[in-house]
């Protein structure tokens, strides 16, 4: 790799900083308690494009090593399944699907979308690079082609026959190394009168909230409509409208759709241009001073930690997530400081975190473990998950969140 990279989308020279992480193991590789093997770590560093502003990672990763097997499954999110449901009642309602439509999701993970839309009669297909995911989707039903998904598997579909009224690409832009040709993928796939909606992590929220942790190796870009809007040009399509969401710290769910459709752009692509030409979005000002920002964050959590320890308190985290990974292995946490993780998913439990090596229980342990703090690293869904386990917590005890700053809620 050069000592200076190019960028993914433009191949101008990535000269500019946005923060370097160091060296981290891949967020999403969960190992056996006994494992002796030797744990991988590749180079974290992002840096923001001086020409399109995309802001990416280095490429140090081969994507097969992190897709092909995956432990995150989404149907595990009880409040993401329900944001996959009002979606899709909401599209079919606004694009009049039906028996004789096509939804074609990519990297549809377990199937938690698609299966709204095949239970309202509207038929689906789901590509999903991950083979272990893809046969649970499967099982559910959900026809899925197992592949990485760009201009080949598109015409390779379109060759079979299968053009689509909707696409989504739900939190999957920002995991492509090539997103041009990822991109044009959809404009090859789409009907002429299609649309595709992309939801993605605004790098609005990533910088100004200092969201550092949903940096880790599968995401290899962080988006702005700006970028995203040159990417669309650069292969056919044209945004249409754009909705703020809640989900993921911050979201955008951009519709777009063939340069040559009948569809209209809304005002709301107008307004947030507008606010991320006044947050500096479309100059290299913008992305200025986030790595002291960052190192804030984790000198806020080392003295938590410490605190903590010197009271003779006892930590437990939530939430076996990825940017929970990036979040405690740039904090240099051990099992000395969290005593175990808590995660829903049965594909995590047994294992241990990446780098950080603590271990991850079942949340039916939590009562045991009896934790004075319980740090809740995916704080996308702190609220659903003090829900849950607020009844397993001794009396007393306290719910952490750590970004932008130390959080604790009884």
């Amino acid at each position: 790799m050069p000592l200076v990279p190019n960028c993914r989308f433009c191949s101008t020279p990535l000269t500019t900083t946005l923060c370097d992480l160091g060296s981290m193991p891949l967020a999403n590789d969960y190992r056996l308690p006994d494992d002796k093997n030797p744990e991988r770590s590749f180079p974290l560093h992002a840096r923001v494009c001086p020409s399109c502003l995309l802001v990416q990672v280095d490429d140090s990763v081969p994507p097969d090593a992190i897709f092909s097997d995956y432990a995150y499954f989404s149907s595990y999110s009880d409040s993401w399944v329900a944001h996959a449901k009002r979606y899709a009642e909401a599209m079919i309602g606004r694009f009049h699907l039906g028996p004789d439509s096509l939804v074609v999701e990519i990297a549809s993970n377990d199937g938690y979308l698609l299966q709204h839309f095949k239970a309202a009669g509207v038929p689906v297909l789901g590509v999903e690079p991950a083979a272990n995911v893809a046969e649970t989707a499967r099982a559910k039903g959900i026809d899925t082609e197992v592949a990485f998904f760009g201009v080949e598997t598109a015409r390779r579909l379109v060759a079979q026959g299968k053009r689509a009224d909707l696409m989504a690409a739900n939190n999957v832009l920002a995991h492509v190394p090539d997103i041009r040709d990822f991109v044009g993928g959809f404009a090859t796939l789409l009907k002429p009168e299609g649309v595709v909606t992309f939801e993605f992590p605004h790098v609005l929220n990533l910088i100004e909230k200092v969201q550092f942790d949903t940096i880790y190796h599968e995401h290899f870009s962080y988006l702005s409509l700006v970028t995203v809007e040159r990417v669309f040009a650069s292969v056919g399509l044209k945004a249409i409208d754009v909705e703020e969401l809640p989900t993921h710290g911050g979201s955008l769910r951009l519709y777009a759709a063939p340069v040559g459709s009948s569809h209209q752009p809304s005002a709301r692509l107008d307004a947030l241009r507008a606010k991320e030409h006044a947050a500096g979005l479309d100059t290299l000002t913008g992305y200025e001073g986030f790595a002291a920002k960052v190192a804030e964050v984790k000198r806020g959590f080392l003295a938590f930690l410490a605190e903590a320890k010197a009271a003779n308190k006892k930590i437990a985290a939530y939430g076996a997530a990825a940017k929970g990974n990036t979040f405690l292995n740039f904090c240099g946490a051990t099992p000395a400081d969290i005593v175990a993780v808590f995660d829903r998913s049965l594909a995590k439990q047994g294992r241990l975190l990446p780098g950080s090596q603590i271990p991850i229980h079942s949340p039916d342990k939590i009562s045991e473990i009896a934790p004075d703090y319980l740090v809740i690293l995916p704080w996308n869904i702190a609220e659903e998950v003090m829900e849950q386990t607020r009844p397993l917590m001794p009396a007393g005890s306290l719910f952490v969140t750590a970004v932008p700053h130390i959080k604790m809620t009884p």
